[in-house]
């Protein structure tokens, strides 16, 4: 089985977690993936993924997916890593397309009212536009 993991730095030890309890390591792969969004649209003379606001955010994006990457790895699990900069959601379902995931896991931020609306729903977006399963896993209630 191919697993796409969309990480962020909220959620990340929920997602690492889910995966450990719910999954065999044997003839199981993980890709641990997080996107750099850019501010604002690409101008049409640039390179898509030129954005170079996002160059001090790359050495943390690193750090994340290798320390998700090594908590797997030493479950006993397969996991590569991969940083990319474009829009999240497309990008997450991209990825998980051309490397043929089974299934997505992405955290969700519980977000809602006017906050949702502005800034959308990653989690939904994948979801419903994927071509493969999806789980999305919550964090944990506050009491």
């Amino acid at each position: 089985m191919k697993i796409l993991v969309g990480v962020d730095s909220k959620f990340s030890g929920d997602i690492s977690q889910a995966i450990v309890t719910q999954f065999r390591p044997e003839n199981t792969e993980i890709l641990i993936l997080h996107v750099l969004q850019p501010a604002g649209p690409t101008p049409p003379q640039m390179d898509p993924g030129y954005a170079p606001e996002l160059e001090g955010k790359k050495k943390p994006a690193h750090a994340l997916v290798e320390h998700i990457a090594k908590e797997l790895r030493d479950a006993g699990f397969k996991a590569g890593t991969a940083i990319k900069v474009g829009d999240i959601r497309e990008v997450i379902i991209d990825s998980a397309a051309e490397w043929r995931a089974d299934l997505i896991i992405v955290g969700s931020h519980g977000q809602r009212g006017i906050q949702r609306f502005l800034l959308g729903s990653v989690s939904e977006f994948v979801a419903r536009h994927a071509n493969c399963s999806v789980e999305i896993i919550r964090p944990p209630r506050s009491m």
